[in-house]
């Protein structure tokens, strides 16, 4: 790890010598001077985009931090869109037609119970049919566990070229991969494993933290 010290060593910048200063010519002397000073600012110049550039970035910074989301606009049947470390996570309101459909869902399932990769992709609080905390709000990483695409929102339940008898959820054109409204992903389709649930707690009926799910302590 490189180290840097605000010592110069042996070989420091000195002053002038103006001892004679009456023997010098007045015009040369004022020359002197002002290249000194100029010097001088020249190197404190130099020096601040230096020491600004060791400090970590607002972006650096931010990249892992956790997010807020106002939630109080959101609709019923509505989806919204938030950044967390570089990454899409959707924030859908879920109607209650949207949950009483999720349990008729579970035989075309690859993982209904949310079984696979627990650690990674399903907090102990989202193992539950609607894969969530509350179940209106689902909180999911909006990236395909197959090559990493971004999927569509097809929520409405109706005939869909992908599938017939669709009953809403999100669909991945790039290669087909299907999703339902808890982000559990179909059977028979290249994605291996359902949309990641991220760490995320509510702050209140209306603010949602995504990256942070630890409660404080009392």
């Amino acid at each position: 790890m490189a180290r840097f010290s605000g010592r110069h060593g042996k070989h420091a910048i000195g002053k002038p010598d103006m001892s004679d200063d009456k023997k010098m010519n007045p015009k040369r002397r004022n020359l002197i001077m002002l290249t000194v000073a100029a010097g001088g600012a020249a190197g404190v110049t130099a020096a601040a985009p230096f020491a600004l550039s060791m400090q970590p970035s607002e972006r650096a910074k931010a990249a892992g931090a956790p997010v807020e989301a106002d939630i109080s606009n959101l609709a019923p049947g509505g989806i919204m869109t938030a950044e967390w470390r570089g990454q899409p996570v959707w924030i859908v309101h879920r109607t209650p037609e949207m949950i009483a459909e999720l349990p008729k869902n579970d035989a075309s399932l690859a993982d209904p119970k949310s079984l696979r990769n627990q650690d990674t992709l399903t907090p102990a609080y989202a193992r539950n049919e609607g894969r969530s905390i509350k179940p209106e709000y689902l909180v999911v990483v909006g990236i395909c566990t197959h090559l990493g695409c971004s999927p569509s929102a097809k929520f409405a339940a109706e005939p869909e070229p992908f599938d017939p008898n669709w009953p809403g959820g999100f669909y991945c054109p790039c290669h087909g991969s299907l999703f339902d409204l808890a982000g559990r992903v179909f059977k028979n389709k290249p994605a291996p494993d359902n949309l990641r649930v991220p760490p995320y707690k509510f702050l209140s009926d209306t603010r949602i933290v995504i990256g942070d799910d630890k409660k404080k302590e009392a």
